[in-house]
């Protein structure tokens, strides 16, 4: 079994694949909640695949580790969309 890894050699490369990451995750979700997929479902599913995918290529213990950080990245506003500034 072989397993890809990210180069850090090229973050501009790096940034465009990210980029057109996102344009594939953000059409597939919009295609299912067209379909009538519940947003929560797919959110949930989403967390699975894509945890899966970081135990595959880097192994349980730094998938752990990262989402060990995600609650205080979570709090702080990181993933929020719709930041309020006063």
């Amino acid at each position: 079994m072989t397993t890809e890894t990210r180069s850090a050699a090229d973050p501009r490369r790096d940034r465009e694949h990210k980029r057109a990451a996102v344009g594939y995750i953000t059409e597939a979700w919009a295609e299912a909640r067209l379909d009538g997929i519940d947003g929560d479902c797919l959110a949930q599913t989403c967390l699975f695949a894509a945890f899966a995918e970081l135990v595959k290529t880097y192994g349980e213990d730094a998938a752990a580790q990262f989402a060990e950080g995600l609650a205080s990245r979570i709090r702080n506003g990181e993933f929020s969309l719709n930041i309020s500034k006063q």
